[in-house]
């Protein structure tokens, strides 16, 4: 599979993709909510406790289904940008803040290198797969 596109590695491109999806929630998430940078990073790692349905395996074992989907589920970007969607509606700060953060925690894993879980390796993500193919 060529991992090239026009020119430029995949991998790369999805990288910068997370920065730039970084920087908009980070500045968003200043603009709307100054002053509440402290629950910014109080929640930032929250949505890793998808991580927990991988305790207790090994690393090169094959992953467990349900902790696969339940990961790649709470690391797209659906969720948070429906989130933001309902909270612009509802005019609720909260899920506002909660869509900002979410959102940047997925781009900084983005930006990181850390995507979407292979069901087969624990280890495999998207990103990776895209850099190593």
């Amino acid at each position: 599979m060529n991992t090239e596109t026009a020119g430029m590695r995949v991998d790369v491109l999805l990288r910068g993709e997370g920065l730039i999806a970084l920087v908009v929630s980070c500045v968003a998430f200043g603009s709307l909510y100054p002053g509440k940078w402290w629950l910014f990073f109080l929640w930032f790692l929250a949505p890793d406790i998808a991580l927990l349905g991988y305790l207790g395996q090994k690393k090169e074992a094959t992953s467990r289904p349900a902790a696969v989907i339940f990961y790649n589920i709470v690391h797209t970007y659906i969720l948070p940008l429906l989130l933001g969607l309902l909270a612009w509606k509802y005019q609720s700060g909260v899920a506002g803040q909660a869509s900002l953060i979410w959102l940047s925690h997925i781009s900084f894993d983005r930006l990181l290198g850390y995507g979407l879980k292979s069901p087969g390796n624990f280890s495999r993500t998207h990103i990776q797969a895209s850099a190593m193919s």
